[in-house]
């Protein structure tokens, strides 16, 4: 009966044209751009998050559209990192045995949080004008803020990515997570207490 009803769903032209543009986009051939373009979309859809409830409580008072641009321009940057971060990780550890995928959250946490929440201050501190001094400075303060929050958001679900997700679809699965945490890397950022 699902089978039946799938088959009908797919003859409509709009969904063909849906399956179509989904194939694409999750093919080997676009897929760095997909997952970019996905990164950097949910980044700059949490900063617009953050500051909407930074106005609601009257914490500021106008939206300020070159920090949601930084934001989001740090999504490309983070979304290339993580597309060949998953690349490299399944590749160096293939398979989905729990063993494994153990091993994956935690090279996941102890390398790849780093190397992307690091990506993240480098990619504000270049779009802001700062010194190698300043951007270092910068991540002193705040890394340990992100990173502790990355150890309570990111174990549980990296396993059900690397257990069940194929790997095309990692950054996408990310990235739903992520927004969430976006919000709160927003704030961070941004110097909101």
């Amino acid at each position: 009966m699902i089978r039946e009803a799938l088959k009908t769903v797919f003859r409509i032209p709009l969904a063909k044209k849906l399956a179509a543009g989904h194939r694409k986009a999750f093919s080997i051939k676009y897929l760095v751009f997909t997952n970019v373009t996905i990164s950097m979309t949910l980044s700059s859809l949490g900063d617009i998050l953050e500051q909407y409830y930074q106005k609601t409580f009257r914490q500021k008072t106008e939206w300020d559209r070159a920090r949601t641009l930084r934001m989001g321009a740090t999504g490309i940057t983070v979304g290339v990192v993580c597309h060949y971060w998953y690349n490299f990780i399944d590749n160096f550890l293939p398979g989905r045995s729990l063993k494994l995928v153990l091993k994956k959250v935690l090279l996941d946490q102890t390398i790849g949080s780093p190397l992307v929440i690091s990506t993240l201050f480098i990619t504000l501190g270049v779009l802001e004008g700062n010194s190698s001094r300043e951007i270092l400075d910068e991540m002193k303060q705040k890394f340990i803020r992100l990173y502790t929050a990355e150890w309570i958001i990111w174990p549980p679900a990296q396993i059900i990515n690397f257990l069940w997700l194929p790997s095309k679809y990692r950054v996408l699965y990310d990235n739903t997570i992520s927004l969430g945490y976006d919000v709160y890397t927003s704030r961070v950022a941004n110097d909101v207490s």
